[in-house]
């Protein structure tokens, strides 16, 4: 029906770009964030200071539920800057894969759609999308730790070709791109150096 509005839940962990939570509903709410938040910290059992959640300064995600949720779960809140819409650059690009997806649609019928659409792309998206970000590796792989041994096999895979046709390769021995080391959003200040 027109005017129908879904609401799209997301949780991503930025270092690996795996989204490992996510949720559907008809409405925006603190509670629903809440519930987000305790099912993602249990399923990857998530222990007490060890996580932050950037979050921006919507309802839900400001509301004194998830606030309180989160001081229990020991996690650390970070909230954009106000008034400033494109605050995470990690969870704007999902967005915009998302939207861009060839099988997108105009409209879902219903929330059950919407949910069976959205799950098979978070499957394709954690598991077979390749971002350019993370060295052209799956979330999956940087998530749960197989991208130092995929990168060692594309590394072993670009000597061989490199050593068989060196004139392909006009500006010498290819490397695989880079692994993340670090990533932040807000990067915290460096200590100021006192003499």
């Amino acid at each position: 029906a027109k005017w129908i509005t879904y609401y799209l839940y997301v949780v991503i962990d930025i270092f690996s770009r795996y989204v490992v939570g996510w949720l559907i509903a008809e409405r925006e709410s603190g509670a629903l964030a809440e519930q987000l938040i305790t099912e993602t910290c249990i399923k990857h059992q998530i222990a007490r200071d060890q996580l932050t959640i950037h979050a921006d300064n919507g309802g839900p995600m400001s509301a004194k539920p998830v606030a309180l949720l989160m001081s229990d779960l020991g996690v650390s809140p970070s909230h954009s800057r106000p008034h400033v819409s494109n605050d995470n650059p990690f969870s704007e690009a999902q967005f915009k894969t998302l939207k861009y997806q060839p099988d997108y649609p105009d409209r879902f019928g219903s929330l059950v759609d919407a949910r069976t659409w959205a799950q098979t792309f978070f499957r394709w998206y954690n598991t077979e999308h390749h971002h350019s970000g993370i060295g052209f590796m799956t979330p999956a792989a940087i998530h749960y730790g197989e991208a130092s041994q995929l990168f060692a096999e594309r590394q072993q895979t670009l000597i061989t070709a490199y050593a068989a046709h060196p004139e392909r390769f006009v500006k010498g021995q290819p490397y695989p791109p880079a692994l993340p080391t670090a990533v932040w959003i807000n990067r915290p200040k460096e200590e100021e150096k006192t003499p």
